[in-house]
């Protein structure tokens, strides 16, 4: 427990380092980060005692919500000495009833509402349900393993905003037999939808030749999955986008080595990709962080990632990507790259036979990181014509599955709880 401990003080130190080198970050999230780092901090800080304090970072609205019989039940708990109850401020109207074509369940971890873990209303969710249950999550850091089946799909977790609600782990690939296995959330089942919600693994961040040290903050392997306005932080792997075809949007993804890796088949739009990788000084040829491993091991899979109008920052010097599998593939358009970027972009993971059927792409990218004049003889700068099927949602068939960010979307009597991204 104490490793436990140590390692989520480490993160929130490697969240303010990030933070520290603002000329990547868009004005607009800075207050977003420094008010998850502060709630991260205390959160280590309150860890073990259980449960821990609420940690917001606007003002806490606890969710009433009738019964649903063996769902669970409300617990009113008095929040202080004069009979006022933490549960007391929200309106008592909230959520809205069920409809024909959605089921809302609500989270807690004051107990206002049916469940007081994200995972207990995961097993609340009907087996193979058509409607779309939409799980509420109030704000505040979740600590716990959560796993969506396979016979769970169409559900939604809606939380209060990237830097106030967290799922919070701390598996390894030693701790769970395979990296596979160490995300603090993995989803198997399809029609996903996350929004305003941060998934963290707070292990230890690795060191150089450390074995068994990868650590995974979610991993996606249902189809048709969409990802909007939320936090993936981590180190090594932190997001593993395994398999089906995902969207992502105005998200915000830190990492060291592969951070971004799978065989999916994916849309990131308009998301911030933050290394945490060791600065390393001027002149120095040392590489010390990969954004992505992309894992297309044929030509006949219909898979990549596509990187559409995202900014690339943070610390250390690092690859665009290398080639876990013979025919990865991922593209970059219309990003913004620092000089945290190699020169030469990308690594054939020291298979030079690899050079010749992955499939890396630039397409009008910008900024000191972008400049391809020594990339790899098997980057590709693409031309109108090459980069055209891969700057349309079309890649993920997206106009067959994916619907607005509005849709469905449960919303709070408050001014202060619309679309929070």
């Amino acid at each position: 427990m104490a490793n436990l401990k140590a390692a989520f003080l480490v993160l929130v130190v490697a969240i303010f380092s990030s933070m520290a080198s603002t000329h990547f970050l868009n004005p607009l999230i800075l207050p977003y980060l420094k008010a998850f780092t502060k709630s991260a901090a205390l959160a280590a800080a309150t860890f073990f005692s259980w449960p821990p304090p609420l940690l917001l970072t606007r003002k806490a609205v606890s969710c009433y919500h009738r019964h649903h019989g063996r769902h669970g039940h409300h617990h009113r708990g008095n929040g202080n000495n004069t009979g006022a109850s933490v549960c007391d401020s929200f309106p008592p109207d909230f959520p809205p009833p069920d409809t024909p074509t959605t089921a809302i369940l609500c989270v807690d971890r004051n107990g206002c509402c049916n469940f007081t873990t994200v995972q207990s209303a995961i097993d609340a969710a009907p087996i193979l349900s058509p409607k779309r249950t939409i799980i509420w999550i109030n704000s505040g850091i979740y600590y716990e393993k959560v796993m969506v089946a396979r016979n769970k799909p169409n559900i939604t977790f809606q939380g209060q905003g990237y830097a106030s609600t967290a799922i919070v782990w701390n598996d390894t690939a030693n701790s769970s037999h395979g990296t596979f296995y160490s995300g603090s959330v993995q989803v198997f089942s399809s029609n996903f939808i996350a929004k305003n919600i941060s998934f963290m693994n707070v292990a230890p961040i690795p060191k150089p030749g450390d074995v068994g040290a990868q650590a995974v903050a979610i991993r996606i392997a249902g189809d048709q999955a969409a990802f909007w306005g939320c936090g993936f932080f981590g180190a090594q792997d932190t997001l593993h986008d395994d398999r089906g075809r995902h969207y992502f949007r105005d998200c915000y993804i830190q990492g060291s080595i592969d951070f971004i890796f799978g065989d999916g088949r994916s849309f990131y739009e308009n998301c911030q990709l933050i290394s945490i990788a060791s600065p390393v000084a001027a002149g120095q040829k040392v590489i010390n962080g990969v954004v992505t491993a992309h894992g297309r091991a044929s030509n006949d899979e219909n898979t990549g990632f596509v990187f559409y109008n995202c900014s690339i920052g943070g610390t250390g010097r690092v690859w665009l990507g290398r080639a876990w599998r013979p025919f990865s593939r991922v593209v970059f358009a219309y990003t913004t790259m620092t000089d945290i970027i190699a020169t030469e972009g990308w690594n054939d993971f020291n298979d030079p036979t690899r050079d010749q059927s992955v499939f890396y792409g630039e397409y009008m990218c910008s900024g000191s990181g972008a400049n391809t004049s020594t990339r790899v003889p098997f980057d590709q700068l693409l031309n109108d014509t090459q980069a055209a099927p891969f700057i349309n949602l079309s890649f993920i068939d997206a106009e067959q599955w994916l619907q607005p960010f509005d849709t469905q979307l449960i919303l709070l009597p408050l001014a202060s709880s619309s679309r929070t991204y």
